[in-house]
C-alpha cells in the first residue's frame, strides 16, 4: 500500500519546514520547535480532567488523569508515557491522544511527565515511570480508580517506557498490570534494519538521523548493550509479561524493531497482538486530527485495552 492519501497531505504541508542542523541541534531547541500542541477546535470530551502533582523520593512529577464519559465508578486506571525521544513531548503534546484513548478503553488515564534527557538520563524517566506506577497503584482511592485493573501503554518513546515498566512490575513484583499497550514502540539502537534503510531519510516524517540523536541524549556514554530497559529487544527473557498489543506503520524506521519485539513476546508465551497500519507512519496516533483514519488504530487499541481491564 502507498501512503495513506490524509498522511501524504500532511507531510506535503510540512515539505518546507527546514530539517534541524544535526551538528548543532540542541535540546532545548527541539523542544522550542515541538512542545507547542497544534489546535484543532475543542479538545475530544472525557468526564474530568484533573493536574496532579506525584510526590517520589527526591522529585515531584507533574501527571494529568482522565476520567472517561460512561464508565461505572472506579474506572481502571492505565498509565501512559508520551514519546518524543526521551528529550521532548509534554502532558501537552499527549493531551488529545490520552483523552481519545481514554474514551477508546474506557479506562482512566495517568498521563506522567516522566523527567527528560539529557538533562537526566537513563535510567530516569524508566525510573520515574515505574515508580509513578507503584504510587498509582497504592494511592488508587485518591485517585478514584480500581487499583486491580492496571495497564501501561506509551508511544514511541513512550512505547518503549511502557514495555520497560512492564519489565520492572515483572522483576520487582508488582504492580500486577493487566495490559501493556505499545504504539510504535522504540525497542533497539539498530539502525541497520530494513525499515530504517527505507523510511529513514525524513522523506516520512522521522529521520533515522534523529534517532540516533535521540539514543545519544538518553544513553549518554553508556552502551546499548548495558542498557537493557533502553533496547529491550535485547533482553533474554520476556516470559511472564502481560499481554501486548503492539500497533506499528508502515512506513516508520521503528517498524521493524517493534515487530521483532512483539515476536520475542510471542515466542516467550506471552499473548500478543501486533499489527502494521498500512499506509501510516511514526507518529501517527497523536496526529489523528489531522489523519482520521488513526482513528481506527486508537480504537484498535483502545478494544484491546478495554478486554484486558474489563
Amino acid at each position: 500500500m502507498t501512503v495513506n492519501p490524509q498522511v501524504a497531505a500532511m507531510l506535503a504541508a510540512m515539505a518546507d519546514m527546514p530539517a534541524p542542523d544535526m551538528a548543532t541541534l540542541t535540546a532545548d531547541t527541539l523542544r522550542a520547535a515541538n512542545d507547542q500542541p497544534m489546535a484543532f477546535g475543542e479538545p475530544p470530551a472525557v468526564a474530568r480532567v484533573k493536574d496532579i502533582h506525584i510526590p517520589l523520593a527526591g522529585r515531584t512529577l507533574e501527571a494529568r488523569l482522565y476520567i472517561p464519559q460512561g464508565q461505572a465508578s472506579p474506572p481502571p486506571l492505565t498509565m501512559f508515557y508520551h514519546g518524543g525521544g526521551w528529550v521532548i513531548g509534554t502532558l501537552d503534546t499527549h493531551d488529545a491522544t490520552c483523552r481519545v484513548l481514554a474514551g477508546a478503553s474506557g479506562s482512566a488515564i495517568l498521563s506522567l511527565a516522566y523527567r527528560l534527557a539529557p538533562e537526566h538520563r537513563y535510567p530516569a524517566a524508566v525510573d520515574d515511570c515505574y515508580d509513578a506506577l507503584v504510587w498509582a497503584e497504592a494511592n488508587a482511592g485518591s485517585l478514584g480508580v480500581d487499583a486491580s485493573r492496571l495497564a501501561v501503554a506509551g508511544d514511541s518513546a513512550g512505547g518503549n517506557l511502557a514495555a520497560a515498566t512492564a519489565l520492572l512490575a515483572r522483576d520487582r513484583g508488582g504492580p500486577m498490570l493487566r495490559h501493556q499497550l505499545l504504539i510504535y514502540p522504540v525497542t533497539d539502537a539498530d539502525f541497520t534494519t530494513a525499515s530504517y534503510l527505507d523510511n529513514g531519510s525524513g522523506k516520512y516524517f522521522l529521520a533515522g538521523p534523529m534517532m540516533q540523536w535521540f539514543w545519544e541524549q538518553y544513553l549518554g556514554d553508556t552502551p546499548a548493550d548495558q542498557a537493557p530497559l533502553a533496547a529491550i529487544l535485547r533482553g533474554s527473557d520476556l516470559s511472564g509479561l502481560p499481554p501486548a498489543t503492539v500497533i506499528t506503520a508502515q512506513y516508520d524506521p521503528l517498524r521493524d524493531e517493534g515487530m521483532a519485539y512483539a515476536r520475542q513476546l510471542q515466542a516467550a508465551g506471552v499473548e500478543t497482538d501486533a499489527q502494521i497500519a498500512p499506509g501510516m507512519i511514526h507518529g501517527f496516533m497523536s496526529m489523528f486530527q489531522a489523519v482520521p483514519d488513526a482513528v481506527a488504530w486508537i480504537e484498535h487499541g483502545g478494544t484491546r485495552l478495554a478486554k484486558a481491564l474489563a
